[in-house]
């Protein structure tokens, strides 16, 4: 598990759910968005936001120990959705993933994602 820093900002609105900025020493480790696939390429919870996360964070977990972190290492997040509307259902699944202390993150709103059915999708950046 890297060590990993939390600076405070100044003249900054605290963030809800997500650190301003993290720094840390070691291996940088990027994990290519994840989305609900499971492991036989099945889209998992069509029209779901709350089941599509949690097949996203497990997917993003085991990408994680593939190259030796967890989610205690991640630094960086980027949530893409196709409606904000989703962001409370993925907070939540987030929140039970990654308790505590978040890390630096980003939500972006987009039109459509590779395959219509894909609500989410979740890339992530840690330091090991």
């Amino acid at each position: 598990m890297s060590e990993l820093e939390y600076p405070p900002v100044d003249g900054v609105a605290p963030g809800n759910g997500y650190t301003h900025v993290v720094t840390g020493r070691g291996q940088w480790v990027a994990v290519s968005g994840q989305v609900a696939l499971d492991v036989a390429g099945q889209l998992v919870g069509i029209g779901d936001p709350g089941a599509q996360a949690e097949q996203v964070f497990a997917n993003l977990e085991r990408c994680l120990a593939a190259a030796g972190a967890t989610f205690a290492d991640v630094v960086k997040m980027t949530f893409f959705v196709t409606d904000v509307a989703y962001l409370p259902a993925i907070r939540e699944v987030r929140d039970k993933y990654i308790p505590g202390t978040k890390p630096a993150a980003s939500a972006v709103q987009v039109a459509a994602l590779v395959i219509p059915e894909f609500l989410l999708e979740i890339e992530a950046f840690a330091i090991v």
